[in-house]
């Protein structure tokens, strides 16, 4: 069930403290106008860096590098009639799938502070995301010098896409936790063709908890906020 709740606010003069926030499925569209609201916030001074971490119902999001619908395999009037939200939003990279069994993070982080760009901050939530499935679950996870997001023998375990507004980041990662993905069948996964998508099910032989990753998630952005 897709839920909608209002994130916890966020205490003023705590910017170098990173607030997570963990409310579930969540909307697509919802999901952005929070991201949006804690990214003002913190650009102001007047919130702290966030993290969210939730699942989607299933959408297909067509980013800034996507100019038309040539990676959907099939039309918006399909999708749509098959249970898929179909919209275009301002991150980087190209179409990608979010749904159930995938763990979607969205890291609000000011890299004025952190004298990071754009490159660096998605070297850096590749960095992440491979401690934790290395380190956690045994996941020989690396880099692609070709493509963003975190690779395995597999295929690609995680994708990412960002945004840089003034010096603050939006958007970010998505890794597939479970197996059942069916909706990257409905596209080119990121616009590259003959490459698979991985899953941690898949690598592991079993699903691990979802909210077990999220805490791995968790505590790994904070000792590396500090």
């Amino acid at each position: 069930m897709t839920t909608s709740p209002t994130p916890p606010p966020a205490a003023a003069g705590t910017a170098t403290a990173l607030r997570v926030v963990r409310p579930g499925r969540v909307a697509y569209a919802a999901a952005l106008a929070w991201q949006r609201a804690a990214a003002a916030a913190l650009r102001a001074g007047e919130g702290p860096e966030t993290l969210f971490l939730l699942e989607h119902p299933p959408v297909v999001t067509l980013g800034r590098r996507a100019r038309d619908d040539g990676h959907l395999l099939a039309s918006r009037a399909d999708l749509e009639a098959r249970g898929f939200e179909v919209t275009t939003t301002d991150r980087g990279g190209d179409v990608t799938y979010h749904g159930p069994g995938q763990i979607v993070g969205y890291p609000i982080l000011d890299l004025r502070r952190r004298r990071s760009g754009p490159r660096d901050h998605l070297r850096y939530l590749e960095t992440v995301l491979i401690g934790v499935l290395t380190e956690h679950y045994g996941i020989d996870a690396f880099r692609d010098p070709e493509h963003t997001g975190v690779w395995t023998a597999q295929g690609k375990v995680a994708a990412m896409g960002i945004r840089v507004s003034a010096g603050v980041s939006l958007h970010g990662f998505a890794l597939n936790v479970a197996r059942d993905l069916a909706g990257f069948a409905v596209i080119v996964p990121c616009g590259i063709r003959g490459r698979a998508v991985a899953t941690m099910e898949g690598l592991l032989g079993s699903a691990p908890p979802l909210e077990e990753v999220m805490d791995h998630l968790e505590d790994a952005f904070r000792k590396s906020s500090r």
